[in-house]
């Protein structure tokens, strides 16, 4: 079977992205991707109002047949303490996935926030920075996947990710974390090249890329 492009990290204009939810959508379909996630930036403030529009026009979104758009939702900048409160009101609201913004070296993230978002057990740690050792056994335990990226500045720990999810047995998955037409992944090999690129081989490539698609297949049944 032909594998195609996976991502669930990307912004529309509904937070900081530029693309309409649609375009972004149209977009990934002629770059070959075969599901794509929008997931925009929230806090208490917007996610009632973002998953009301991007869950209401979720069929229409879902229109074509080549390609599976799913609808989750970024936390982004939550004090640690609050984030299990939040996390719960998105589910509740019908969210499909939910990211944390992890603790990137290039921005003031809180300390704390890896492990409340771990201990929260949402499906995905963005660009978790510095991410301990301790916290990555606990992202093992819990099926928290650990995004690798090509996000400027993000991208510069992936190495360090890698290693660790390696060595605890953690899952890896890739986000283009994409904000405009040109950040979304242009073809399968680039989006390949996230995961050999933070020291990874093609059978370990594999390996994730299937760990992955049993994510997504999870996402459908639910």
């Amino acid at each position: 079977m032909e594998r195609r492009i996976i991502d669930l990290h990307n912004h529309t204009f509904f937070s900081d992205g530029e693309l309409i939810p649609n375009e972004l959508v149209q977009s990934a379909r002629f770059k070959g991707y075969s599901v794509v996630g929008i997931s925009d930036h929230v806090d208490f403030t917007n996610y009632d109002e973002i998953l009301n529009k991007l869950l209401g026009a979720k069929e229409f979104l879902n229109s074509y047949d080549d390609i599976n758009v799913f609808i989750g939702v970024e936390i982004t900048h939550v004090k640690p303490s609050l984030i299990e409160k939040l996390v719960y009101k998105i589910r509740e609201k019908g969210a499909e996935y939910v990211i944390v913004h992890g603790e990137t070296i290039i921005e003031p993230v809180e300390k704390g926030t890896n492990r409340a978002a771990i201990d929260s057990c949402v499906d995905i740690l963005a660009h978790p920075g510095f991410i301990s050792d301790e916290d990555v056994k606990l992202a093992s335990k819990n099926n928290v996947f650990l995004e690798l990226t090509k996000r400027k500045g993000h991208s510069l720990t992936n190495g360090h990710v890698a290693r660790l999810a390696q060595k605890y047995s953690a899952p890896l998955i890739v986000g283009s974390d994409s904000h405009t037409y040109s950040d979304i992944y242009s073809s399968f090999e680039e989006y390949k090249s996230i995961f050999l690129g933070s020291g990874l081989d093609d059978k370990e490539f594999d390996f994730y890329y299937k760990k992955v698609m049993g994510k997504i297949e999870s996402i459908k049944i639910l």
